[in-house]
């Protein structure tokens, strides 16, 4: 008699979606969603212990009751807005999707939510290196895996559950066990552009932060020692970030990356010489700059069989990013400006207000947006 009141209240609760993504030698990919279709339709999830609970719970138990083929018909609707709330990123970039079919169990018990199962069909490039899913929490909590399959080798790979159960992308899986097996040189390129792009022109942080040194002195020995002490430290704290060593919450690191920004822009008002302070500073910044790296070459996912060469290379395309923007900078300022005093009142001082100001606006934002949302 227990174990029979127990059952509504257990049976109403709307179970996480199991996806299964399967990708292909030939760059096929298929993904199998394992759903409430009822659920889907009227935004029943994880949120509510039982479904009664729901406002629109009348609809939901009247979409349980539905034939396949009607349920199919009403989930029509929502073709589009599934498509638009899911996302398959490989290697950075999304991969368009298309609905291949979808099976409908027929209506049974109906304390007991039927399971549907959505089939998704897209192509990626064969060179992959990682792929990461997002299922929107609107939908409900899932378990994600990802299978890795050759077909004509005979090969397949299953990788672990990831439960998400928050709005979040999944973590990235690696494609290099059956899919892919990278070549040294495709590595290379591909992680010295990413690490080149992270900095110009996607960097805006570091970008600013680079310009917060460039912008002190005309001369090239700060310059240099300068970019030198932020190159040591930040390729210290990426190469200990990815190897597991160091860790730091992003609520700790994107303010004070902030913070660092307003501080070499605000002291180049002060003077156009080293400080005792500067260079130790900059080297503590760095460090954390180097988490913020880390964060974004972790998304990214590293080769299993060439992690050293992908670490490498990205720490390479970072540099001439830097490179690059220093350059530019010189060609783009410095190189007008043959007096240091003209220079210092027309670029410095305007420059290093607005720089520092940005910085200190973004320091603000982003301690109220972490601690305080």
């Amino acid at each position: 008699m227990v174990m029979t009141l127990g059952l509504p209240a257990s049976a109403d609760i709307v179970k996480p979606a199991l996806v299964e993504i399967s990708v292909f030698s030939d760059a096929r990919v298929t993904i199998e969603i394992r759903t409430s279709i009822e659920a889907l339709l009227t935004g029943i999830n994880g949120r509510y212990r039982n479904t009664q609970e729901a406002p629109n719970a009348d609809t939901y138990d009247a979409l349980r009751e539905l034939e396949a083929s009607d349920l199919r018909q009403q989930f029509v609707t929502f073709h589009a807005e599934l498509l638009d709330g899911v996302e398959l990123v490989v290697d950075g970039a999304s991969i368009p999707l298309e609905i291949d079919k979808i099976n409908i169990a027929p209506p049974g018990y109906i304390k007991v939510p039927r399971t549907s199962v959505i089939h998704l069909v897209g192509v990626i490039p064969k060179e992959s290196i990682s792929l990461r899913w997002y299922y929107p929490l609107r939908f409900g909590d899932q378990a994600v895996r990802v299978r890795q399959v050759n077909e004509e080798a005979g090969e397949y790979h299953w990788s672990g559950h990831q439960w998400i159960e928050d709005d979040r992308p999944s973590e990235p899986f690696s494609l290099t066990q059956v899919f892919t097996k990278p070549t040294f040189w495709s590595v290379s390129f591909l992680y010295l552009s990413a690490g080149f792009l992270h900095i110009v022109p996607k960097g805006l942080d570091h970008i600013l932060f680079i310009l917060g040194i460039f912008l002190m002195s005309t001369r090239l020995r700060p310059l240099v020692l300068q970019v030198t002490m932020f190159t040591i430290a930040h390729s210290l704290t990426l190469s200990f970030s990815v190897f597991g060593l160091i860790h730091l919450p992003q609520q700790v690191v994107e303010p004070l990356i902030a913070l660092s920004i307003g501080y070499v822009a605000f002291e180049n008002l002060a003077s156009d010489r080293l400080s005792g302070f500067r260079l130790p500073m900059i080297f503590v910044f760095g460090l954390l700059h180097g988490l913020g790296f880390a964060s974004i070459l972790t998304e990214f996912g590293l080769p299993a069989d060439l992690y050293l060469a992908a670490l490498l290379w990205f720490n390479v395309g970072v540099e001439f990013g830097q490179v690059a923007l220093l350059i530019a900078a010189y060609l783009a300022i410095t190189i007008w400006f043959s007096d240091p005093l003209i220079y210092r009142r027309s670029i410095v001082i305007p420059g290093s207000l607005l720089i520092g100001g940005l910085g200190a606006y973004w320091t603000v934002e982003r301690v109220m947006y972490y601690y305080f949302s």
